[in-house]
């Protein structure tokens, strides 16, 4: 009888045991989980600022391909066409691209009406561009019924 009692304790024991391991079995793996996810969300998050970290530089570029349009639109100069197109394909190749307004609908997720009402985009006052998708400098437009 005792050494009843004694093999039911050991067993106990050693069921306390299992379950102890097993917690801490399971705590551990959770704790794996979740810093192969924080793994994963700085990885994105990296990349995402390597991807926008020249944001500042584009839009401080813009104005001065907005300068380069308007005097390429005054003067048919080959070297003013040529310094532009350079630019263009220079911000193209950087994921920037410029926002298509004339005569689309106005969105306001991507254009800023200066003047009128109504739904059409008859003139673009300054051109809106997106950096790898993202709005970066919305089009500035003037609207039509």
């Amino acid at each position: 009888m005792a050494e009843e009692k004694n093999n039911e304790k050991k067993i106990s024991e050693l069921e306390e045991a299992k379950n102890k391991c097993d917690e801490y079995l399971n705590g551990w793996k959770r704790e794996r989980a979740d810093f192969l996810n924080y793994k994963k969300d700085e990885a994105e998050r990296m990349s995402h600022l390597i991807k926008y970290a020249n944001e500042g530089l584009i839009l401080e570029i813009l104005p001065i391909l907005d300068n380069l349009c308007l005097a390429a639109s005054h003067v048919k100069d080959p070297g003013i066409e040529q310094i532009k197109k350079q630019l263009e394909d220079f911000l193209k190749k950087e994921g920037i691209e410029a926002i298509e307004t004339i005569g689309k609908p106005f969105n306001p997720n991507t254009m800023e009406a200066v003047d009128g009402e109504g739904e059409k985009v008859s003139e673009e006052i300054q051109r809106g561009y997106t950096m790898h998708g993202k709005v970066i400098r919305p089009a500035k437009v003037k609207i039509t019924k």
